[in-house]
């Protein structure tokens, strides 16, 4: 008789309990109800943008050069461009390169055909028809080398050449410290989107209240008119071409957008 008394007061307990539970999700289902066909409530912004400017002279130069070599024979094309190579090496070290600052940027091996036919007993070269023949082997290595010493890149050049290289190409001139000079330059981007951000606020009668989207671009080089001669021991040297370095203008260009109140 008491255990059933027990249960039955259980059951209740539990059905109140069931009750209230689902009471509370239709009141919630119900509120919920307010929401619809109805916007939410739209986040005032403003947007600006910031540009920031670092002038400076480029500390490094690069350059490229290659040496080539023809052969009937794949060996014969080869080692003499590994003397050339080391020989033109030798001299930039002596020079003042670093080892880390000579690259191979490439290595090729491939035949080289030319068609010919024959005319009256004699044969001559001609491009598009006739009978194929190897003429030879062409062996070419390239090197990228970095110079930190500017004022000797003119008679770097001039040396490889007199050495054997086939092809120089490619001088630039660039900054040993690139990111450090692109994170002056996006500060300052930044201090300058933020100051037009703080006039645009106090001219509208708002506050910023916090940052919800950011945008950057640039640190690219813009060459600037300034230009220096350069030459080895900063003289001019007879026979010894001087290369202007002139100044790169690194700028950096940011969008920011605020929440205001």
């Amino acid at each position: 008789m008491f255990d059933n008394i027990k249960i039955q007061k259980a059951v209740f307990a539990v059905l109140v309990l069931l009750s209230v539970f689902l009471l509370g999700k239709v009141f919630a289902e119900f509120g919920g109800l307010r929401y619809i066909g109805t916007n939410p409530q739209a986040q005032s912004i403003i947007s600006v943008s910031g540009k920031g400017e670092v002038v400076g002279v480029p500390d490094i130069a690069t350059f490229n050069f290659s040496v080539e070599k023809e052969s009937l024979f794949v060996a014969d094309a080869q080692s003499e461009v590994a003397k050339r190579t080391n020989d033109i090496i030798a001299f930039l070290k002596k020079s003042g390169i670093a080892e880390k600052d000579i690259k191979t940027s490439g290595y090729n091996i491939y035949p080289r055909y030319e068609y010919f036919k024959s005319t009256r007993g004699e044969e001559y070269p001609v491009s598009s028809e006739g009978k194929r023949e190897l003429v030879a082997y062409v062996v070419t290595q390239s090197i990228t080398v970095k110079v930190r010493a500017l004022a000797d890149a003119g008679k770097l050049l001039s040396g490889i050449g007199e050495l054997g290289a086939t092809n120089v190409s490619g001088l630039s001139f660039d900054f040993d410290k690139r990111d450090e000079l692109v994170r002056e330059a996006r500060n300052k981007a930044i201090s300058d989107a933020r100051a037009e951000a703080e006039k645009l606020a106090k001219a509208l009668g708002v506050r910023l209240v916090r940052i919800v989207s950011y945008n950057e671009g640039g640190g690219y080089p813009v060459y600037y008119a300034k230009a220096a001669e350069m030459s080895a021991s900063g003289g001019s040297i007879q026979g010894v071409a001087q290369i202007p370095v002139g100044e790169d203008k690194l700028i950096s260009q940011v969008s920011i957008t605020y929440e205001i109140k």
